[in-house]
């Protein structure tokens, strides 16, 4: 069964374009495509089965704000789909850059967990990553629910530069940046209307 674990919580949806968040450390590590896909827009939903070093072995949500860093040694792109793909450029394992672009920062909205592989077919048309990829995603650790995390995503004017610390590395979920950074004004990638709706579709498809 299927189930909503905040369905009632619309952190970012009820903000103003013009409120401005308090400076924050805590961030979300995922692929860099999908952040990109985040901050144009074209996707609002991230899948989570949790990673090797998730405190307790499974999945939790640490915050609710969260900046978004990127990732790059684990994109493939033969689990996305187009023109998602032709844009991931592969790197030597363990490889990571010097310093790293943030770019913007997300109020994650809503949080679902998926038990049956009927809903995950059906939220196909919402994220980027391929049908394949998405089933094995299901099917890693079986015991384990599939986390949807719905994320109200802003852009930041202009990106703030990182340098890249050894405690940031390994197959994580969250990390504490070294410094807490300051979001400055910020207007969401989608308007209230249009994240309303990309809400109302995901929670269509699997209810």
């Amino acid at each position: 069964m299927n189930s909503s674990l905040d369905l009632s919580s619309k952190l970012a949806a009820s903000m103003s374009p013009k409120d401005k968040a308090t400076p924050f450390d805590h961030a979300l590590k995922e692929w860099a495509i999908a952040i990109q896909a985040l901050l144009d827009g074209e996707t609002i939903l991230l899948m989570r089965k949790g990673g090797i070093r998730e405190e307790r072995g499974r999945f939790e949500v640490q915050h609710r704000r969260v900046w978004l860093y990127p990732t790059y040694e684990h994109q493939k792109s033969n689990w996305l789909k187009q023109p998602y793909a032709a844009k991931v450029e592969p790197v030597e394992s363990g490889w990571h850059p010097a310093t790293v672009p943030i770019e913007g920062w997300a109020d994650i909205t809503h949080i679902f967990s998926i038990t049956e592989a009927i809903a995950l077919e059906k939220l196909q048309p919402f994220h980027i990553w391929t049908e394949t990829f998405a089933t094995e995603r299901f099917k890693w650790k079986p015991r384990s629910p599939l986390y949807l995390l719905l994320l109200r995503t802003y852009r930041l004017q202009k990106s703030v530069i990182i340098p890249y610390r050894d405690t940031y590395k390994g197959c994580r979920s969250w990390i504490e940046l070294e410094r807490e950074v300051d979001p400055g004004s910020t207007t969401p990638v989608l308007s209230d209307e249009k994240y309303q709706h990309q809400i109302d579709q995901i929670t269509s498809a699997i209810s």
